[in-house]
Formats: structure tokens, sequence, C-alpha cells
């Protein structure tokens, strides 16, 4: 199993503290066996669950400009009709991705093309699938202008247990869909914001795996000889 970089700092410190805790019980309570192990056992299967939260799967991701493909690994919570208020102004297909602690955290491009907008948010630390979670708690805003000119808009949101969002992109950055774009640490919820026309290829309650699943199409427009989602 591959681990992020992300989790090195943390799974070092709680290695040592884990560790520290583990012979100080050895010494001070040589007798009490049973509080040993049971201490020890709990540290070890402790170490394992954090240790799953930074997990970093290979992904193969078969490129292609018409598709829009998952930002992270978890269930489609959210497909609604929004008035998106941050950057577009207008009305926007969201569809929003839950995070759970088991899930991968790590944050993958939806499309190729060229970050035109970022901005960091501090905030709350709602529950994710609270209403106010998307504009009150800590968040990234990211647009990107795919090949095709249509600018799509990914929001890593942070949770209750989610209290560090991770970022690897700047504006005028040229990304390429399925590579990594940040990393929420425990969990949380990205949302993606795209045109009404976009044909949606999830349902509520289906789950998703980052950089794999496609979550939208490009949709020819023979009108206007355009390209839109």
């Amino acid at each position: 199993m591959t681990i992020h970089k992300e989790g090195y700092k943390i799974l070092l410190v709680l290695l040592v503290i884990l560790t520290a805790i583990n012979i100080i019980i050895y010494y001070y309570a040589p007798n009490n066996i049973t509080f040993q192990y049971a201490f020890l056992t709990f540290s070890v299967l402790f170490y394992f669950l954090i240790l799953q939260f930074f997990r970093s799967p290979r992904r193969k991701v078969t490129l292609d400009e018409r598709l829009v493909i998952a930002p992270a690994d978890g269930k489609v919570v959210v497909i609604e009709e929004v008035v998106e208020t941050e950057y577009f102004n207008d009305k926007r297909r969201q569809i929003s991705i839950f995070m759970s602690p088991v899930n991968v955290h790590i944050n993958r491009n939806p499309v190729e093309g060229v970050v035109k907008y970022f901005k960091y948010h501090a905030g709350k630390y709602l529950v994710a699938w609270h209403p106010k979670s998307s504009t009150e708690n800590e968040r990234t805003t990211i647009v990107v202008k795919a090949k095709n000119e249509v600018e799509i808009l990914m929001r890593q949101i942070a949770g209750a247990l989610a209290k560090r969002i991770v970022w690897y992109v700047k504006e005028g950055q040229e990304v390429s869909q399925g590579e990594e774009f940040g990393f929420i640490k425990f969990g949380s919820r990205v949302d993606v914001f795209l045109p009404l026309t976009a044909k949606v290829r999830v349902n509520i309650g289906d789950k998703t795996v980052g950089g794999i699943t496609v979550i939208a199409e490009l949709v020819e427009d023979t009108a206007d000889d355009s390209i839109i989602i």
C-alpha cells in the first residue's frame, strides 16, 4: 500500500506518541499484563485506522475531453440546480460527493484545462451534509477552463472531522484530467458545478472512484457548432 505524502508527518508523530505511551505503561504497570496487551492492541488498530486514511492507490485514468470524471472517492449526495454566487453568479448543476473517513481522500481534476480562479476561505466545521457547509465551512474554490472553453468549478469543503484542506494548484496553472489538485484530511466533500446543459451520468447514492467514475458527459451543440457540458 502506497502512503500519500500528506500522511508522512502525521503518521510519524502518531507512531512516536503511541510507542512512548506503550513504553510508559510497560515500565509503570509491569504487573498489569492485561492492560498492557489491551492498550498495545488498541494502539495497533488505531494506527492502522489512521494509516488507511492516507492510502494512495494507483489509478489508470483514461483521458477523454468529452467526459467529466469524479474528483473524489465517495458517495453522490447532491444533484441539483443551484445559483452559484461566488464566481458564475448564475444557475449551475451541482454534483456533490461525500468522502467518509474510509474513503481515499485525494482530490483529482475532473477535466484538463487551465486554472482561471482560486480562492481559499477560512470558516466553520459544520457536518458536511449541513445545508450551509458549502458557504460557511473552511473551503477552497477552484475554476478550471477546459479545452472546449467551458469553465467548471470545484469546491473542497471541510467538515466536522476534516480540519485541514490542502491544494496543489494556482491561477494560470495547466492541469491534466485525473491529476491530483488537492487533499482533504479525514474526509468531508467535494462539490462540482457544471452548466445546466450537462448530461449527468450518476445518481444520488452512487459510489464514485476519483479519476475513474464519469459524473457528466460533454454534449455537442450542433446548432452553433460549439461544445458544451
